[in-house]
């Protein structure tokens, strides 16, 4: 059974008037940062493929996100399992004595639309901090005093 705590009784339970709940509850939570999309080089993916509405070729792909072959194949395999890229197959007629296969990736619909909810909680969770960092530059300068005293009990 783990051990209790101790409490000082001359301490009061309630929090300091100073001290209110939050305003919105969740108000930074960021929902809107999908895991699918905010792995960095997914969403370097993304940028690149949203940047290029007629598609980049695999080896495009590659050297603008600066990924490894087996690499960039994973995460594209995410990215098309999440129904937010398509791949289209086809060959060109480069290479030694015939075509050689090309492999065109391009964002959906679905795609366009996810990345674009994105960038928009992007720009919000931006806006917060800016917010944040301006309260913090109108406040008046000297010693901080520490809001809560914390001891080992």
């Amino acid at each position: 059974m783990p051990a209790k705590r101790k409490t000082d009784p001359k301490k009061s339970q309630s929090a300091p008037a100073s001290q209110s709940a939050p305003a919105e509850s969740g108000r930074f939570a960021y929902s809107g940062l999908d895991r699918v999309l905010h792995e960095k080089a997914r969403l370097g993916i993304l940028a690149s493929l949203a940047a290029n509405d007629a598609g980049l070729l695999f080896n495009d792909l590659k050297q603008l996100c600066s990924l490894t072959d087996g690499n960039l194949s994973r995460h594209l395999g995410v990215l098309s399992d999440a129904g937010l890229v398509e791949t289209w197959k086809g060959a060109s007629g480069k290479g030694n004595g015939g075509s050689r296969p090309q492999t065109m990736y391009r964002l959906t619909e679905l795609g366009h639309s996810r990345f674009a909810d994105y960038i928009n909680e992007l720009e919000r969770v931006i806006a917060d901090a800016q917010r944040d960092a301006a309260s913090h530059a109108e406040r008046p300068k000297g010693p901080r005093r520490a809001a809560h005293r914390w001891s080992a009990t």
